[in-house]
């Protein structure tokens, strides 16, 4: 009969690691609910909407709702992901994080107020995704 070896508790590190991933998570979740909320609202081309003469970047609302539905869609899978802890879902959230960023960037123009407020929860994002290290280097990189 072999013994299991004790289950180590956890540090604070460790357990501020896990939070941080959760609130990267649902952060992520949220922000690409909304995002495919946007994306059906501008492919309706819904009146929730302003246009701007004069702004460097205008495009078509159509195409920019295809654009924020894809991305909203592709963040809620990544933030599934993410749930469960997994490498490819931090990488993938810090990837799309920053493409909402730059897409609510360029579309300031038609919703001025929720780009720069999906603008910032995407930033902190990414911050939590970053910044969260669940192991621990090796002795070489010290």
């Amino acid at each position: 009969m072999t013994a299991t070896p004790a289950a180590r508790p956890e540090t604070a590190k460790q357990q501020w690691a896990g939070g941080l991933m959760m609130f990267g998570a649902v952060m992520l979740m949220i922000c690409g609910v909304l995002d495919v909320f946007r994306g059906i609202m501008g492919i309706a081309q819904d009146n929730v909407f302003i246009t701007t003469n004069g702004y460097v970047f205008q495009y078509d609302l159509t195409g920019w709702g295809w654009i924020h539905l894809v991305l909203g869609a592709v963040a809620f899978v990544v933030s599934l992901g993410l749930f469960q802890a997994a490498t490819w879902a931090r990488v993938g959230g810090v990837v799309i994080a920053g493409f909402l960023i730059l897409a609510n960037f360029l579309s300031m123009p038609y919703y001025p107020l929720w780009s720069i407020v999906a603008i910032a929860i995407s930033g902190f994002v990414i911050w939590a995704l970053c910044v969260v290290q669940t192991e621990r280097p090796s002795a070489g990189f010290r």
